[in-house]
C-alpha cells in the first residue's frame, strides 16, 4: 500500500483559532454571571480540525451536535469575514488544506486498525485461532469499507488542493462522501457490540490483548514521529469522531463559498445529509477525549461535561462539571485580565473510587432545598420576553449594533438568573472520606444521565488517589481544551439564524413499549424544553404487571420555544419507605430514557408522524403532530345550542337554571376531592382520548357522568375543565372588556389599579362573573396545597390566564403577537390579570355588586 502524503500542503495549526471566538458564551462569564475579560483560549485549540496526536479525539461541540447551531468562525488576521471575491476563495483553500492534513492522519489510523485483521483471519481457520471469524467480523465491521471511501476521497481531493486555482470545484466529492454515510450508520449501530467483543476477547486471550493495546499508527510524512502507539478502543472511536469533523468543515466551506459558485448547492446538500446523520447517531456513545494518565497508567479521558447549579454555602452557583474516567471535577472559569488566557479554577474533585450516592435517609439529614419564588421566575420570563421583542424591533429598524448588544447582554443576565434559580431536583453526591455536595437539576433525565455515567465508570477497577497541586493544575488546565459543552444553555447564546424552537401545541400519542425483561408496573412521562431547562408536561397511566405495556394515550403539550421532546419510562414503586425527603415523593425507578429533536419540517405537518425511541434496550413507540399557536388558539363563534362545549356560558346556565355551569362544578368538585394534592395538577396534561370521552358525555348530558368522573384519571378531568374554557366562543372575561383588562393591569398606582380591576369585574355579565369567582376560589384552594402539589398561584395563573382571557378570532388579530413569541407581552399580561385576582383578598359577588365606591364610567 502506497504511503499517503500531503506534500506541498501547509500544516495550518492556526486553523484552530477559527473556533476561538463565540459571542456571549460561558467562556465570557464567571459562575455568577459577571462578564469576563476576553483573551485567546490557551493553546488556541478549542476545536481543531488537525488531529496532531492520534490519541487525541476532540468532539464536535454540543452546539453543533445533531445539526443544531451553526458555528460562526473568526477568520485569521488579514482575511475579512464573510465571502468576498479572492479572500473568501483563499479561505476555502486554507480550510481544505487543514482538513486534508487531518484526513491523512485519519486514513493512517484506519490502516493501523486494519493491519492485524488479515493475520487474525488467517489464524481463525487453524487449530489454534486467536479469534473466531464471527468475532473478527464484529470487531472490524465496516472498517475496510470506510477506509476505501476515505482513500478515494483523499486521492481525488489532494491534487485539486495542490494545483489550486480559483475555479476549482470539489463539492461533488463532499456530496459523494456524505451520500456514503450509510456505511457509518452501520458502523455506529455495531459500535457498542464491537467494543464489548474486543473487551471480552482481550480478557480471555492474552495474545489479542497485546495486539489491541499497542497498534502502530504511521505519522504524517513531514512529522518527526514515524509511528505512534494507540489502543484499539481509541481507534474504533475515530470513525464516529470523523463525521463531526467533516460537518464542521462543511460549515466553514459554505461560509467561504460564494452563493453563485457551482460548489455551493452541493456543499449545502452534503451538510444537510451530515447533520441529519449526526442527529440520528445513538446518544449512548460516550464522547471520549484524551487528557492525562491515571494513577494506574491508563489514559484518562473526558466522558461527560456540562453546566450544573451547585448549592454552596446556601447560595446557588453555576459550575462546569467534568466527569473523567476516574474522577469528577467541579470547576468555574477564572476571572482574567485582558489578554490573559482563559482557564478553569478547580472548586473540588472526587476520585470515582471514593464517590458514593447518599441514601434517602442520609439525604434527610442534609440541608433541605428551598425553591425560588415562582413569581420571581415569572418576572424574569416577562423581562426576557420584553427584551426579545425590543431586540427584534431594533433589528427590523436596522438599529445600532451597540444598542442590540446592550439588549442582548441584559437578556443574557435575565436568562442566566432564570437558569440559576429554576432547577429544583436534587442530585447529591458524597465523598466517602468527607464532604457532601448538592447540585440542583431541572429534570430527572439529567440526574439519571449523570448517575448512570458515574456508575458505569465505577464498575471498572478504580483506585483511590490524591492529586498533587501540579497534577490538579494539569488536569484543570486540560478542561478548557477538552470540554464538549462550550456555552451556557440560554437563547442569548444562539445564532440569529438558528430555529427559535416551536410555539404551539404538540399532540403526542404514547402507544406501547417492548424490551422489558420482567413484568413491572410501568408508566411514561413526557418533558419538553422551555427557557433553557426541561419541564415535565405529561404522564401516562400505570400499566400494571406487564412486559409489554400498551398505553395508547394521547396528550396535548404546550410548547414555549421548544426544540426537544424527552420520553422517560419508569417502574412505579409502591413502597412508602422509599420516599425522597427533598420533595416528599416516592422514588420510582427509571427504566429507560430517550430524547428526540423537534424538527419543524418533520413535525409541522397535518398528519401524524410515528416514531420509535430506543432506551437501554427498551423501545417505545409514539406518534406526534404539531399545531402552531395561532391555529390552536382560535376561538370560533358558535351557533350551537345543544351541549356545553363551544356554547355561550349564558345559554348553558339559562338552560341548566344554574349560576355556574354543571361541567365546571363537577370537575372542580372531583379535583378537590382527589386531585388537590396531585403533583402538577392542571399543568400535567391529561390523556386526550379520556378528555374527548368526558367532553362527549357532558355534551350529551349522559346519566353516567358522575360514575365516569369517579373512575377517570384526575389529570383528564383537569384537562376537560381547561378545554371547556378554551372552547368558549368568547373568553370568560369577554372580548369587549379585553382591551380594558390589558390597560388596567398596566396601571402603576395601586389604588387606580384596584378601582379599575374591580370595576371591570362588575362589568362582566352575571354568569361570567359568578363562574369566574367560583373558579378563583377553587384555584386558591389548590395553591394552598403548593408544598405537596407544586402548583403555586403563579403556576395556576400561567395555565389559566390565556385560557380565560385570550380574545376570540376577530379580536386576536389586533391583540395577539406573532405565534413565534408565546411569551409575548399580551400573553404575559393575561397571566398577570389572573394573578392579580388570585392574590386579591376574597371577592364576594354581592359585595362587588353593592359597592358603589368604584368608578362607574362606561368601559
Amino acid at each position: 500500500m502506497e504511503p499517503l502524503s500531503h506534500r506541498g500542503l501547509p500544516r495550518l495549526s492556526w486553523i484552530d483559532t477559527l473556533y476561538s471566538n463565540f459571542s456571549y458564551g460561558a467562556d465570557d462569564y464567571d459562575a455568577e454571571g459577571h462578564e469576563e475579560q476576553k483573551g485567546p483560549p490557551e493553546g488556541s485549540e478549542t476545536m481543531p480540525y488537525i488531529d496532531e496526536s492520534p490519541t487525541m479525539s476532540p468532539q464536535l461541540s454540543a452546539r453543533s451536535q445533531g445539526g443544531g447551531e451553526s458555528i460562526s468562525p473568526t477568520p485569521p488576521e488579514g482575511l475579512a469575514p464573510g465571502v468576498e471575491a479572492g479572500k473568501g476563495l483563499e479561505m476555502r483553500k486554507l480550510v481544505l488544506s487543514g482538513f486534508l492534513a487531518s484526513e491523512e492522519i485519519y486514513i493512517n489510523q484506519l490502516e493501523a486498525l486494519l493491519l492485524p485483521m488479515k493475520p487474525l483471519k488467517a489464524t481463525a481457520t487453524t487449530s489454534q485461532p486467536v479469534l473466531t471469524i464471527q468475532q473478527i467480523e464484529t470487531i472490524f465491521y465496516k472498517i475496510q469499507d470506510i477506509y476505501e471511501i476515505h482513500k478515494e476521497f483523499y486521492d481525488n481531493l489532494c491534487p485539486k488542493v495542490q494545483q489550486w486555482d480559483s475555479q476549482v470545484t470539489m463539492g461533488h466529492l463532499f456530496q459523494k462522501l456524505a451520500s456514503q454515510l450509510g456505511v457509518y450508520k452501520a458502523f455506529v449501530d455495531n459500535y457498542k457490540v464491537a467494543l464489548e467483543t474486543a473487551e471480552k476477547c482481550s480478557q480471555s486471550n492474552n495474545q489479542f490483548q497485546k495486539i489491541s493495546e499497542e497498534l502502530k499508527v504511521k505519522g504524517p510524512k513531514d512529522s518527526k514521529d514515524s509511528h505512534t502507539s494507540v489502543t484499539m478502543e481509541a481507534l474504533l472511536y475515530k470513525p464516529i469522531d470523523r463525521v463531526t469533523r467533516s460537518t464542521l468543515v462543511l460549515h466553514d466551506l459554505l461560509k467561504h463559498t460564494p452563493v453563485d459558485h457551482p460548489d455551493y448547492p452541493l456543499l449545502q446538500d452534503a451538510l444537510r445529509i451530515s447533520q441529519n446523520f449526526l442527529s440520528s447517531i445513538n446518544e449512548d456513545i460516550d464522547p471520549r477525549r484524551t487528557a492525562v494518565t491515571t494513577p494506574k497508567g491508563e489514559t484518562r479521558q473526558l466522558v461527560k461535561d456540562g453546566f450544573l447549579v451547585e448549592v454552596s454555602e446556601s447560595s446557588r452557583k453555576l459550575r462546569h462539571v467534568f466527569l473523567f474516567t476516574d474522577v469528577l471535577l467541579c470547576a468555574k472559569l477564572k476571572k482574567t485580565s485582558a489578554g490573559k488566557h482563559q482557564q478553569y479554577d478547580c472548586k473540588w474533585y472526587i476520585p470515582l473510587a471514593d464517590l458514593v450516592f447518599p441514601s434517602p435517609e442520609e439525604s434527610e439529614a442534609s440541608p433541605q432545598v428551598h425553591p425560588f419564588p415562582d413569581h420571581e421566575l415569572e418576572d424574569m420570563k416577562m423581562k426576557i420576553s420584553a427584551l426579545k421583542s425590543e431586540i427584534q424591533k431594533e433589528k427590523a429598524n436596522k438599529g445600532q449594533s451597540r444598542a442590540i448588544e446592550r439588549l442582548k447582554k441584559k437578556m443574557f443576565e435575565n436568562e442566566f438568573l432564570l437558569l440559576l434559580n429554576s432547577p429544583t431536583i436534587p442530585f447529591r453526591i458524597h465523598n466517602r472520606n468527607g464532604k457532601s455536595y448538592l447540585f440542583l437539576l431541572s429534570s430527572d433525565y439529567e440526574r439519571s444521565e449523570w448517575r448512570e455515567a458515574i456508575q458505569k465508570l465505577q464498575k471498572k477497577d478504580l483506585q483511590a488517589f490524591v492529586l498533587s497541586s501540579v497534577e490538579l493544575q494539569v488536569l484543570t488546565g486540560s478542561c478548557f481544551k477538552l470540554r464538549t459543552v462550550h456555552n451556557i444553555p440560554v437563547t442569548s447564546n444562539k445564532d440569529d439564524d438558528e430555529s427559535p424552537g416551536l410555539y404551539g401545541f404538540l399532540h403526542v400519542i404514547v402507544h406501547s413499549a417492548k424490551g422489558f425483561k420482567q413484568s413491572a408496573n410501568l408508566y411514561c412521562t413526557l418533558e419538553v424544553d422551555s427557557f433553557g431547562y426541561f419541564v415535565s408536561k405529561a404522564k401516562t397511566r400505570v400499566f400494571r404487571d406487564t412486559t409489554e405495556p400498551k398505553w395508547d394515550e394521547e396528550f396535548e403539550i404546550e410548547l414555549e420555544g421548544s426544540q426537544s421532546l424527552r420520553i422517560l419510562c419508569y417502574e412505579k414503586c409502591y413502597d412508602k419507605t422509599k420516599v425522597n425527603k427533598d420533595n416528599n415523593e416516592i422514588v420510582d425507578k427509571i427504566m429507560g430514557k430517550g430524547q428526540i429533536q423537534l424538527d419543524p419540517q418533520t413535525v409541522e405537518t397535518k398528519n401524524w408522524h410515528t416514531d420509535v425511541i430506543e432506551m437501554n434496550g427498551i423501545k417505545v413507540e409514539f406518534s406526534m403532530k404539531f399545531t402552531s399557536r395561532d391555529m390552536s388558539l382560535k376561538r370560533t363563534p358558535s351557533k350551537k345550542q345543544t351541549g356545553v362545549f363551544g356554547v355561550k356560558i349564558s345559554v348553558v346556565t339559562k338552560r341548566e337554571r344554574s349560576k355556574v355551569p354543571y361541567i365546571v362544578r363537577q370537575c372542580v368538585e372531583e379535583v378537590e376531592k382527589r386531585g388537590i394534592e396531585e403533583v402538577g395538577i392542571y399543568r400535567i396534561s391529561g390523556v386526550a382520548t379520556d378528555i374527548q370521552a368526558l367532553k362527549a358525555v357532558f355534551d350529551a348530558n349522559n346519566k353516567d357522568i358522575l360514575l365516569m368522573l369517579s373512575d377517570m384519571d384526575i389529570n383528564a378531568i383537569a384537562g376537560t375543565l381547561k378545554l371547556y374554557f378554551r372552547e368558549l366562543p368568547e373568553p370568560l372575561l369577554t372580548d369587549r372588556l379585553y382591551p380594558a383588562f390589558m390597560e388596567g393591569i398596566a396601571l402603576s398606582d395601586p389604588a387606580a389599579k384596584e378601582n379599575c380591576m374591580m370595576h371591570l369585574l362588575r362589568s362582566l355579565p352575571d354568569p361570567n362573573l359568578i363562574t369566574f369567582l367560583f373558579l378563583l376560589e377553587h384555584l386558591k384552594r389548590v395553591a394552598e396545597k403548593e408544598p405537596i402539589n407544586k402548583m403555586s398561584l403563579h403556576n395556576l395563573a400561567t395555565v389559566f390566564g390565556p385560557t380565560l382571557l385570550r380574545p376570540s378570532e376577530v379580536e386576536s388579530k389586533a391583540h395577539l403577537t406573532s405565534a413565534a413569541d408565546i411569551w409575548s407581552h399580551d400573553v404575559m399580561a393575561q397571566v398577570q390579570v389572573l394573578l392579580y385576582y388570585l392574590q386579591h383578598p376574597p371577592i364576594s359577588f354581592a359585595e362587588l355588586k353593592r359597592n358603589t365606591l368604584y368608578f362607574s364610567t362606561d368601559v
